[in-house]
């Protein structure tokens, strides 16, 4: 119950420091709004978490 508790809590100060980033650092950056980085800004997650969840699969199947 502790460690569940604790993902719990690392993941609110998580979201709550990347949503502090994005309100106050995000403006500051100049992307410009174009097709391409729109593609890439929604794509890039889901690529990251498929490469992850790959590399957690192989590493499980060796085992």
């Amino acid at each position: 119950m502790e460690n569940q508790l604790g993902l719990v809590l690392k993941l609110l100060l998580l979201s709550a420091l990347l949503s502090v980033l994005i309100k106050y650092a995000g403006p500051s950056l100049s992307i410009p709004a174009t097709a391409t980085n729109a593609l890439i800004i929604i794509l890039l997650p889901i690529v990251i978490i498929a490469i992850a969840l790959l590399w957690r699969f192989q590493a499980q199947n060796q085992n």
